[in-house]
């Protein structure tokens, strides 16, 4: 009763930011009723499709707070010192890497969710020339990825016809292109460093997150009137015919129609600007609710934190049931089974947080991370 006790007394307080894991906790629940929820389409203006605001965004939730969490775990607010920057590097090579393998091996389980993690893992590698940059110089990039990769990925693709590979395959036609992610953790990784802690910082977040939200809607709209970029489309190599057919393939590929689908696009996992911006700053104004909030709700929200304490555990554990319950290959959709899933990880998460502190995944990939920065002694 007194471990109990001063969990509740304690958990959450400063240097720990409490209103991180909440945010985190909300991702994973979200993530989980993107694979199993009965959603629908959302549409703003019919209040019964908005459960359908998990799909898409809370993935996208979960990439910004990867990019705060480096940030936290690389300085703070201060850009690590260049001594520390050997250690640092191979310290997120370490996490990458094992975080890389669970992703591999929730595939293995053969369910229909499209695992975040192999891409995770592979962002905390891709994060590393950035770890010294100054927030400034990281928006700005971040800007230039979700405003011109888009376009830019899209035209180049056109022009070399749908190309095909396993690599490009997987970091640029995925459910998770990296040009894309990367631009969500770049910007986690900037307000990381802007003293995400303070009320100032979590009050400019709401409103630039708002701001986004707003010009990612409008071109939706704008999409939607001309209609681009408002369905999902894929294009596939199909042989050629060398030089000779190029002219004729390229007119079938329509660079400038792939151009303006990739700005217009909307859809969750579009990789479109206009989902990047829209859902981007949908997410910066969920992260800073949930830090203005976690001050006054702090007891109530404290099974939230306990879960977004530990994510790699809990989302791993949701893939694993999913494959277990519904037997190989099969797939469960159910608003009840959501509900039940949500349960039984906040109540898992909670125990686990009060007597063992972390989630066994979590002191695993920590584990891997120090073994990777160690120093060797001969």
């Amino acid at each position: 009763m007194t471990r109990v006790l001063r969990w509740f007394r304690e958990f959450g307080l400063p240097p720990r930011i409490l209103g991180l894991d909440i945010a985190r906790g909300l991702a994973i629940l979200g993530m989980a009723g993107a694979h199993v929820g009965e959603t629908g389409e959302f549409d703003l203006l019919d209040p019964s499709t908005w459960l359908a605001i998990v799909h898409g965004r809370s993935s996208i939730l979960f990439a910004v707070l990867a990019g705060v969490s480096i940030a936290l775990m690389t300085g703070r607010s201060e850009l690590p010192d260049p001594a520390r920057m050997p250690a640092l590097r191979l310290n997120l090579v370490g996490r990458g890497a094992v975080i890389f393998a669970i992703g591999l091996v929730l595939e293995m389980f053969n369910t229909p969710i499209a695992v975040i993690l192999t891409l995770y893992g592979i962002l905390y590698v891709a994060i590393i020339p950035f770890l010294r940059w100054r927030p400034s110089h990281l928006l700005l990039l971040a800007g230039l990825l979700a405003v011109a990769g888009p376009a830019v990925l899209a035209l180049i693709t056109a022009v070399t016809l749908h190309p095909y590979g396993a690599g490009i395959s997987f970091a640029l036609y995925g459910s998770y292109p990296i040009t894309v992610w990367l631009a969500f953790v770049l910007g986690g990784l900037a307000l990381g460093r802007l003293r995400v802690e303070r009320v100032e910082t979590a009050l400019v977040a709401f409103g630039v997150g708002l701001g986004l939200a707003v010009i990612g809607f409008a071109l939706e709209v704008v999409g939607a009137v001309a209609g681009i970029g408002t369905s999902e489309s894929e294009g596939a190599w199909s042989g050629g015919d060398g030089w000779s057919g190029y002219p004729d393939a390229l007119a079938d590929a329509d660079p400038f129609g792939a151009v303006l689908s990739a700005i217009f696009a909307s859809y969750p996992h579009s990789g479109g600007t206009a989902e990047i911006l829209g859902s981007g700053g949908f997410v910066l104004v969920v992260i800073a609710l949930c830090l203005l909030l976690s001050r006054p709700l702090r007891r109530v929200l404290l099974p939230l934190g306990a879960l977004g304490s530990m994510p790699l555990s809990a989302y791993s554990l949701h893939v694993v049931s999913v494959s277990l319950i519904a037997g190989p290959g099969g797939f469960i959709q159910s608003n009840a089974f959501w509900a039940l899933t949500a349960i039984v990880l906040l109540l898992l998460a909670t125990v686990c947080s009060i007597f063992f502190g972390r989630g066994p995944l979590e002191r695993l990939v920590g584990t891997a991370a120090t073994a990777m920065a160690a120093v060797p002694t001969r």
